[in-house]
């Protein structure tokens, strides 16, 4: 008998006349505590085992500001620099990464200029 844990994460994407999200909802179940939050964007990838490629969706409503999409992509960004590097323990590459996030932040106002 297996001892192995599964954790569910559900995506519901509704679609517009034109089929352009208008709203995005998800959800996840672990450790018996269920999450359930509305989205105005997702960024989604998956790395292929076989084919080494990436896979990847990305989706934001209609309703989507572009300060709101600066602020997504900021995050998101901090955040693939902090995992590429517990990943890879590659000190020099995710602080290259992390001052390009620190610039990305401060030409999209999100960081005021010369903060560290």
């Amino acid at each position: 008998m297996s001892n192995n844990k599964n954790s569910r994460i559900e995506i519901e994407v509704e679609l517009d006349e034109q089929k352009h999200p208008e709203n995005i909802k998800w959800k996840a179940n672990n450790n018996g505590t269920e999450m359930n939050q509305n989205a105005k964007a997702m960024l989604l990838s998956f790395f292929d085992r076989d084919s080494l490629e990436t896979m990847k969706i990305d989706l934001w409503t209609n309703d989507l500001q572009v300060n709101e999409m600066d602020r997504f992509v900021f995050h998101t960004m901090r955040a693939i620099g902090e995992t590429y590097f517990k990943a890879t323990k590659n000190n020099q590459l995710a602080n290259d990464f992390q001052r390009f996030v620190h610039y990305f932040g401060e030409q999209t106002e999100i960081i005021p200029k010369g903060e560290n």
